[in-house]
């Protein structure tokens, strides 16, 4: 899942319209629906990205995935490894890792086998 796709979701899920969405949240509906086409990047100003995660209940345990996926989206990762859809799924993982979350049993095997599978062509992934 992209950002685009993340943010229509949960529009959807609050039973908005596009423009009603826009509205709410005084943005103009044709850029919002840009970026959940993933034509155009999300803002980089966190302030605004935590009132959109607030305005649309994004769980606590979820907020980070959310700003990664908008870094993502920003193309704050170079083009080679952001067009890798193997590479893009192993992300959220990667960044949790890196921040000292703790990956165990089945987590830890599925991060390491993804790893693996990067640098062995057969393997990879269709996107």
């Amino acid at each position: 899942m992209n950002f685009g796709e993340l943010i229509k979701q949960l529009r959807i899920a609050k039973q908005l319209t596009l423009r009603q969405c826009c509205s709410d949240l005084g943005v103009d509906p044709s850029n919002w629906s840009k970026m959940e086409r993933g034509v155009t990047a999300p803002p980089k100003d966190l302030g605004v990205l935590e009132r959109w995660a607030k305005f649309f209940g994004v769980a606590r345990c979820k907020k980070q995935e959310y700003l990664d996926l908008a870094a993502i989206a920003r193309s704050e990762i170079p083009p080679d490894v952001a067009s890798d859809q193997r590479v893009l799924t192993a992300l959220p993982a990667f960044f949790r890792a890196v921040r000292g979350s703790r990956l165990e049993g089945d987590k830890l095997k599925e991060f390491i086998e993804d790893i693996r599978a990067l640098h062995s062509p057969d393997q990879a992934v269709k996107g």
